[in-house]
């Protein structure tokens, strides 16, 4: 292995683990001949035993030193709360809950960057993803003057040769090896395989990480309560707590149900069409007592307007775009729609699904007209109600009036 050249710079490796960034360390101490920093931004799912295994593999792979950096509560500030007030999904079905996370990543390490005095920083993407363009996107805005080493894109490396480069140095290999890409946050779990390369088949059972047997061996079902103060998640089952806590209890909660599975297939932001499985036990739940909760509370204009910026916003971050002012604005209306978006979801999990039974708020909508839909007027008549359906009915009744009068000649 080359020796590293004394008073060489570092350069810093955005790690996660996986067999490409882990491929990334040797290649780049024996390539460039400088020290190689690993920087581990914690957005969720490491626990202590995932970070002593992260350490203990970055060292063995020869890193000089290795960063975890805490950032879970900064995630969720930043970035999830308005795609949870947004009711944000791609495709009407993945709740971006890997991805999302990249630009507050390369913000992080670019700061770590200045901070240890390196002008180069590393990644492990491939030409054919996502996450290449949401870092040096970010990377570019925040620190032009950077140089960017990506080189399991650049040389096009494959899965199978990386893997043979680091059992040729006897160095440790992630515990997926090259069969499966699994990335994992606060927000959910990614996997990729061979079965999501085409549209026609699903990964198997043992591939799966968060909610692995759930439906060969199914739960009974259980209720559970969440509290939600303005948009913002803060008690489960009547307990108080911080959101991140929240999302973490909720999905060990979730997980064992199978709740949040599914295959995403969609535009990607290179513009190929792209698959990918995911699990998002406590972004599937959070979503979804979050948009009933906001059916009780806002008005339809209300629901309808927030719908128009949200889906954009989403795509927005997607696309590692969120440093771009306009992602503000649309935050700042967000924000403001959560005014009266307080009050309780009571909820049913049960295999592969989360059943609303029941929300309440002081803010309701529901309680405070005196009519019952459907059984008794309250602030109008009958005549009223007789009158109205007649007006509502004009625009038709005049274009059905001129049609005939024009087919008539008169």
């Amino acid at each position: 292995m080359t020796n590293v050249q004394p008073g060489a710079t570092p350069i810093l490796l955005a790690f996660s683990g996986g067999l490409d960034t882990s491929f990334c360390v040797p290649w780049l101490k024996e390539t460039y001949g400088r020290p190689v920093i690993t920087v581990t931004v914690d957005t969720g799912g490491i626990d202590a035993a995932a970070a002593r295994t992260l350490e203990s593999r970055a060292l063995e792979l020869g890193a000089l030193a290795h960063h975890l950096l805490p950032a879970k509560a900064q995630y969720f500030e930043r970035v999830l709360q308005y795609l949870l007030m947004g009711n944000a999904r791609r495709g009407q079905l993945y709740p971006f809950c890997v991805g999302a996370e990249r630009v507050l990543q390369a913000q992080t390490i670019a700061a770590m960057a200045k901070q240890l005095g390196s002008t180069s920083v590393a990644h492990g993407c491939t030409a054919a993803g996502n996450d290449q363009v949401r870092f040096e996107v970010a990377l570019r805005t925040l620190a032009p003057g950077l140089e960017i080493i990506a080189p399991v894109r650049d040389r096009a490396f494959q899965r199978p040769e990386q893997l043979r480069f680091l059992e040729e140095r006897k160095l440790p290999v992630p515990p997926y090896g090259a069969a499966y890409s699994v990335n994992r946050g606060l927000w959910g779990v990614t996997i990729g395989g061979k079965e999501t390369l085409t549209s026609d088949g699903s990964i198997p059972d043992s591939a799966w990480v968060l909610t692995r047997d759930a439906f060969t061996n199914p739960r009974a079902p259980q209720r559970h309560t969440i509290g939600f103060e303005r948009g913002v998640p803060c008690a489960l089952d009547g307990a108080a707590l911080g959101p991140v806590t929240l999302i973490e209890q909720l999905e060990a909660l979730a997980a064992p149900f199978g709740i949040g599975r599914g295959i995403h297939l969609g535009d990607t932001v290179i513009g190929t069409k792209g698959r990918v499985a995911f699990e998002a036990p406590a972004a599937e739940v959070l979503l979804t007592a979050h948009r009933e909760l906001e059916k009780l509370v806002l008005t339809g204009r209300q629901a309808r307007i927030k719908e128009l910026v949200a889906a954009p916003y989403g795509d927005l971050v997607h696309e590692g775009h969120h440093l771009d002012p306009v992602c503000r604005d649309i935050e700042a209306l967000l924000v403001c729609s959560q005014r009266r978006v307080s009050g309780e979801v009571r909820l049913l999990l049960r295999p592969g699904s989360v059943f609303v039974e029941g929300v309440s708020s002081p803010w309701s909508l529901m309680a405070a007209s005196k009519g019952v839909y459907g059984e008794s007027a309250g602030e109008w008549t009958p005549a009223d109600a007789l009158g109205y359906s007649k007006m509502l009915a004009l625009t038709g009744t005049f274009y059905t009036r001129a049609g005939e009068r024009a087919e008539s000649g008169s």
